[in-house]
This record gives structure tokens, sequence and C-alpha cells, in this order.
């Protein structure tokens, strides 16, 4: 009998960016240490990802100690990036929100720009403490979120990923599976499960953190991204549409709020607290 385990970890330095698998990692009340703390932005302020840019995928951001980030892209060489003072704040929109943010030095829009063919800036959340509350349809008073779509985290399941690519196999565009896990960019994987068993958790613990499971992923065009080339197919949106839609979203996964603080660890023990 196989029991629910943390079986990886996972930070986005810079939103839409590549992720850095971490074997220990903390919970902090607005999610995991250094997830999702950059963005970029367009001219006109609003949030880039890989949905306008998929060769997003293709950057890499190392986090470095005080905040800051290390970027490298194919064919470009490094830039250090140190977490900008919040003396150039500013005002962005990331989906229906507006955030007040801090631009990075000049140096790292024009490298961004150049490795992406398109004038972009980047921009840091230097305290996510309460500047973006979430949903409070989903969450309770005082929950934050840093610049990741909605939520702190975002849980998968490996068996429910298994379960997909058997469906991705058996349907119209089976040479484009099996799809591996980094294409819906999870926070948290869990294995030991049945498939589609986190659609019935309502609390779970990771570790000794627990969490509020607040409501089910909505996916979206970045997961028929090849994290790795770019390039994009059609799946999994093709089969979620024929078999996860729960109304007019296509889900995969589940979205998490932190009920403490703590450190968790591949390998940590996962309790249902709440069905």
């Amino acid at each position: 009998m196989s029991f629910p385990v943390l079986r990886s970890a996972h930070v986005h330095p810079v939103k839409s960016l590549a992720a850095r698998a971490r074997d220990t990692v903390a919970v902090e009340p607005w999610g995991l240490d250094g997830d999702r703390r950059w963005m970029l932005v367009d001219k006109a302020a609003r949030a880039v990802t890989q949905r306008q840019q998929p060769s997003m995928a293709r950057i890499a951001a190392e986090p470095l100690p005080g905040g800051g980030v290390l970027l490298s892209a194919p064919g470009h060489p490094p830039l250090r990036v140190e977490a900008p003072k919040p003396d150039r704040m500013l005002t962005v929109e990331l989906h229906r929100d507006t955030v007040v943010v801090a631009a990075a030095p000049e140096d790292a829009h024009d490298w961004l720009s150049a490795v992406l063919g398109t004038e972009v800036r980047l921009v840091h959340l230097d305290d996510p403490s309460h500047r973006r509350p979430v949903d409070p349809l989903f969450s309770r008073p005082g929950d934050t979120v840093t610049l990741a779509d909605g939520y702190p985290l975002l849980m998968t399941t490996t068996s429910s990923l298994d379960a997909l690519n058997a469906l991705v196999a058996a349907g119209d565009r089976p040479e484009e599976g099996p799809l591996p896990m980094d294409r819906f960019r999870p926070n948290v994987v869990i294995g030991g499960t049945e498939a589609w068993a986190e659609d019935g958790w309502r609390r779970i613990s990771i570790g000794e953190v627990a969490f509020a499971v607040a409501k089910p992923c909505g996916r979206c065009v970045i997961t028929t991204t090849d994290q790795h080339t770019a390039e994009r197919g059609r799946e999994p949106l093709l089969t979620l549409a024929r078999h996860r839609r729960f109304g007019k979203q296509l889900v995969f996964g589940q979205n998490l709020i932190p009920e403490g603080t703590g450190v968790i660890r591949v390998g940590d023990p996962v309790r249902i607290l709440d069905r």
C-alpha cells in the first residue's frame, strides 16, 4: 500500500521563466520562498508571460542572496540582477489585478528585451505581505499572493498526470504525449494517490505545514508549450476539454493557500486533513 508523499518541489523566481527544483524549501504565507517575486511587463505595464512569449520558457533565473536573480539564456551572456530598492515604484497589471512593484535596473530590461526580441521590463514584488490579496471568494481575510496567477501554490499529482497521459494516448494527437509534469508548472507534486483524488481534498498537510485547497486550477495555452524548446502543440488542452471541463475551465491540479509557515522537504508525508 502506498502513502501520499511530496515527490518534488519547484520555484519560479521570475514568473513564466524556467522552474527550479528544490529538495527543501520554506513555505511563507504567500507561497514558497522565492517563488514568482519577479515578473516581466510590456510597455503598457501589463504582465508578459508564456501566453504571449513562449520562448520565455528557455530563460533561466537562479535566485541570489538578498533576493536578486542571475538570468541566463542560450546565446546570451548571463546577467546578475540585484533586488531593486523601493525608490523606483510603479503600478502594473496582472490579469485583473493592479500591483505596486519595483522596477529593476535598465540593463535588466535591455537584456530581456534583446533575448525576447520585444520591449519588456523586469519588475520585483518587494513586499508580498499586503500588496496583492487572494480572491476573497476562496480565501481568508489577510491571505496574500506574490506574482503567481492567483494563489500561493499550485499542487499536482503524479497519478493524475499518468491518467491524463493515458487519455492523450487514446485521443486524436497521441504523438504529443506523454506530457511531462513541467508543462503544468507546479510548486508541489504529490505521489502515492489515486488519479484525480485531489478533486475531493479540502485541507492537506505536507510535512508539518497545513494548506487549504482553495479551488481547481484552470489551465491555459502555456500547458501546450514544451518547456525546453518553447514549441507549442495542442495537448493537453484537447484532452482536458473532453475529460476535465469544469464549467468554463479545463482543470488540472489544485490551488493551495498555506495555513502556516515552515519547511517542506521532498519525501515528506502528505496527509489529507479534510475532504
